[in-house]
């Protein structure tokens, strides 16, 4: 279902939710890079989601419906089977007498309606709804994590309690441990509510008495399920067959992978165990095949900062760094970068441990220290490949520094990560690494810093700073600056910092804790003649951190700020990240 851009753009323009210069600027992006109007504007934050298909539905004449909070009864659920529910994003969600109200995604999809209704013998009302409104409804064909453990307790004979009467427990018959029925759907169990809740790792952990299973939801663990102690060995037995790894092995860390697949879903599961007084623990990192690549824009990268990012992107060569700590969302901001220089004109090639994701035209080496294929083995390999681009997992030790440095020097663009707390951070690190201060200054071009905050839902609480917030929130970042940014992005009515509307998080049952998804926060420094100066002159992070301030640098706070004040997220989970 597509509406079309001119179309988009009267409504836009009589309604007055966009400004004109803002809609006309998007409708230019638009046609020059051939997207639809309404993902530019999207992308561009200048719209919700809901807001956008709203308004299609008004032009092309059919109701909105909101699923969000929707309880749908199982009985109308089924009416349509989940395959054809899930393979073409419709459900039916009301029935009055013989008519019946289905929700899609594209209600020109003619032949479904056609299939459901001689399927159901009604008639067929479609009405359009947002896609998270859809997941929403899918999610209610799966069972609860816990009715589904309770079903496999009580349908496999004697279910956990036979791995405990079999003397699992004690490690023996492993691999005949791991081809057990009940242990097979634990683990596939596990697997599938850790994708349907956008878990980005499991925890798998031994207590005293139990086993804790936890899932890192938009960064943060929360406690998923508790199973039998008795239960470990054939959980444990069944992930390193699944990954490939050592059975009889109890006293080594292992690491290996494993794929998981579905008709709506592909993951790439990344193993790590690792021996804990007890017994060995798990952690499984989820890494979807099918998620498209981010934009900039969709990271949540936004005016000069964007601006300086894109113009270090079109040099030839230098090296564009980003930082911050594990988790920050680095790798990502890295794929994003490589998907705009990704072109047939050049040949990009990378180092990564380990490969995230798989991206067509690129050639990617995955690090295995085992058989000495380190970042700098692997980065001296690639320099004889004939490369124009090379991405640099991360920038760990002297000589990968080194390596990376000259590589830059040479006639590449080089892109990397380094671990520091801030973009300023990076220099002093690599002088640590006994890179010359010159040669610092020479290559790098742009250095990026992020944290990764989380997304507040639709529904939020309004509310303005009081006295003491301002005091506090002061200590972090120039608020006078904030307000000034603000003030572009809001109008000229907002006089103070005391008059901008925040927000809070809002509980809901389909938001537990008002919070959905993440998008990042940024600092990016481009590196200009005087900061090159400082560089050689042997300046410390703070003094490079105020130089660039001074010459216009937005901090991770202030942006963080700034996306508060749009509704993306709250001053609270941006001071908890800032600070953590």
């Amino acid at each position: 279902m597509k509406v079309e851009n001119q179309q988009l753009k009267a409504f836009l323009l009589d309604s007055g939710l966009v400004k004109k210069k803002d809609l006309d600027a998007a409708d230019k992006k638009a046609a020059k890079t051939k997207k639809r109007l309404s993902d530019v504007l999207l992308a561009g934050g200048f719209i919700s989601e809901e807001e956008l298909i709203k308004m299609e539905a008004y032009i092309l004449g059919i109701p909105f419906v909101n699923l969000i909070e929707e309880k749908i009864p199982s009985e109308i659920l089924k009416l349509i089977p989940e395959p054809i529910a899930r393979s073409h994003n419709i459900v039916a969600f009301r029935k009055k007498g013989q008519e019946l109200e289905v929700a899609m995604l594209d209600p020109e999809d003619l032949a479904t309606i056609d299939f459901i209704r001689k399927k159901s013998n009604l008639k067929i009302l479609p009405r359009l709804t947002t896609p998270e409104g859809m997941k929403q409804v899918l999610r209610q064909y799966s069972k609860t994590l816990e009715a589904e453990f309770g079903d496999i307790i009580k349908k496999d004979v004697g279910g956990i309690k036979s791995l405990r009467d079999k003397g699992l427990d004690e490690g023996k018959n492993l691999k005949k441990t791991a081809e057990e029925l009940p242990v097979i759907r634990i683990v596939d169990t596990l697997l599938k509510h850790a994708i349907l809740q956008r878990a980005s790792d499991i925890h798998i952990e031994l207590t005293e008495r139990e086993v804790l299973v936890r899932y890192r939801i938009d960064g943060v663990l929360r406690d998923a399920m508790v199973l039998p102690r008795q239960a470990t060995s054939g959980i444990v037995a069944r992930i390193k067959v699944l990954a490939n790894l050592k059975l009889d092995e109890h006293r080594l860390p292992q690491d290996g992978r494993f794929k998981v697949e579905a008709e709506e879903y592909k993951y790439s599961v990344r193993v790590s165990i690792l021996p804990v007084f007890g017994g060995e623990k798990v952690v499984m990192r989820l890494l979807s095949e099918t998620a498209d690549a981010f934009t900039l824009e969709e990271l949540g990268l936004r005016g000069v900062a964007l601006e300086v990012i894109q113009d270090g992107l079109k040099r030839p060569v230098g090296m564009i760094l980003v930082t911050g700590p594990t988790g920050s969302g680095k790798t990502t901001t890295l794929y994003s970068m490589m998907e705009i220089l990704n072109t047939p004109e050049v040949n990009i090639s990378t180092v990564e441990d380990p490969i995230e994701y798989r991206m067509p035209r690129i050639n990617q080496t995955q690090v295995n220290s085992r058989i000495g294929l380190t970042f700098a083995s692997g980065l001296r390999s690639l320099l004889r490949q004939d490369p124009d681009i090379m991405m640099v997992g991360e920038i760990r030790d002297k000589e990968t520094a080194g390596l990376a440095i000259n590589s830059a020097l040479t006639g590449h663009l080089v892109l990397s990560t380094l671990h520091t707390n801030n973009a300023a951070g990076a220099v002093p690190r690599l002088i640590d690494m006994k890179v010359e201060p010159f040669l610092i200054s020479s290559t790098l071009s742009v250095i990026v810093a992020q944290r990764l905050v989380r997304r507040l839902c639709e529904d939020k609480k309004e509310y303005k700073l009081s006295q003491k917030d301002i005091v506090e929130i002061g200590k972090y970042c120039d608020l006078k600056k904030v307000l000034s940014m603000i003030q572009k992005e809001k109008g000229a009515n907002v006089k103070t910092i005391g008059d901008v509307v925040f927000y809070h998080p809002q509980v809901k049952k389909v938001c537990p804790d008002g919070y959905k998804g993440r998008v990042g926060i940024y600092e990016v420094m481009p590196v200009t003649e005087t900061l090159k100066q400082l560089f050689v002159n042997g300046a410390t992070s703070d003094q490079i951190q105020e130089r660039a301030v001074t010459e216009g640098m937005v901090t991770m706070v202030e942006d963080g700020l700034i996306k508060a004040a749009q509704g993306l997220t709250s001053i609270e989970e941006v001071l908890r990240v800032i600070t953590e």
